[in-house]
């Protein structure tokens, strides 16, 4: 009973230490958005909301570039989605049902994409925008954001199309279904927690991208939010922390609003892809 009971306090200890790590930089973060910025380098640090103000936020909102950046955000992470969705579903589909000779290889080769850091691809990849004339366009990002999540996404909803009897197909083309009708209106709904799974994953992708923003886009009013944050507010010699901390909260809110609703669907569509050969 006491090693029972020892093991059990170690184990909340343990999850308890765990969750203040994760948790106390949100409210880190959340704290300094309501300093004054002569406050939030004073030693020793203030763990408690004192003389909290809305300032930074109204500076931000006043300022007009976050707005922008947010804008921006929202165009190229909902395109994103959609050709993130469209083209995975008809990928996975294809890698699900039909069979060819090195159809394995050819889904290892899709995945191995993954194994490079996107560093090693940005000179190859900024000269080929760069010589058709995409830099400063939200067609480099959305396209850069979307190969960045198709492998995977292509990986997680094949996990889903394999748990699918062909039955069900067969049957649609005896009733006289085509196959894209059939893809549509029997296939498609059954793989639904698998399609907001990857729709959740593309869009946070591109949501929190930094380094395609910030080397793909030079111009201020084409930045997205996380290297138009960078780029206003962290300057040389300056940082106003404080409105840095704001526009950090403004841009995590629809993230944890998201998640909180459709983390099921992630945790679903990541299982499934896990256990899918």
């Amino acid at each position: 009973m006491k090693k029972k009971t020892y093991r059990k306090i170690l184990m909340y200890a343990a999850i308890l230490a765990a969750t203040i790590c994760f948790v106390f930089p949100i409210y880190w973060m959340l704290l300094t958005s309501l300093k004054p910025n002569e406050a939030i380098l004073r030693l020793p640090p203030q763990f408690l909301p004192v003389n909290a103000t809305l300032a930074n936020y109204k500076g931000i909102l006043t300022d007009g570039k976050f707005l922008i950046f947010y804008k921006n955000n929202i165009i190229v992470s909902g395109i994103t989605t959609l050709v993130t969705l469209t083209l995975a579903v008809l990928a996975a589909y294809a890698f699900s049902r039909y069979r060819f000779k090195g159809d394995k290889f050819v889904m290892m080769l899709f995945l191995s994409t993954q194994m490079f850091p996107a560093m090693t691809l940005l000179i190859a990849l900024y000269n080929m925008y760069f010589r058709l004339g995409l830099l400063n366009t939200y067609t480099a990002l959305v396209l850069a954001c979307s190969t960045n999540a198709l492998p995977m996404s292509v990986w997680i909803l094949k996990g889903f199309f394999d748990t699918i009897s062909k039955s069900l197909e067969e049957a649609a083309y005896i009733d006289g279904c085509s196959k894209g009708r059939t893809l549509v209106q029997v296939i498609l709904p059954l793989v639904k927690p698998g399609i907001l799974a990857v729709g959740l994953y593309s869009f946070l992708i591109s949501w929190e991208d930094f380094l395609w923003g910030l080397t793909l886009v030079n111009k201020t009013e084409m930045r997205t939010l996380a290297s138009g944050i960078a780029m206003t507010y962290l300057g040389e010699y300056n940082y106003d922390w404080g409105r840095v901390m704001a526009a950090a909260v403004g841009a995590a809110v629809p993230i944890l609003v998201i998640f909180i609703f459709l983390q099921k669907y992630m945790i679903a569509g990541l299982t499934a892809g896990a256990v899918k050969e």
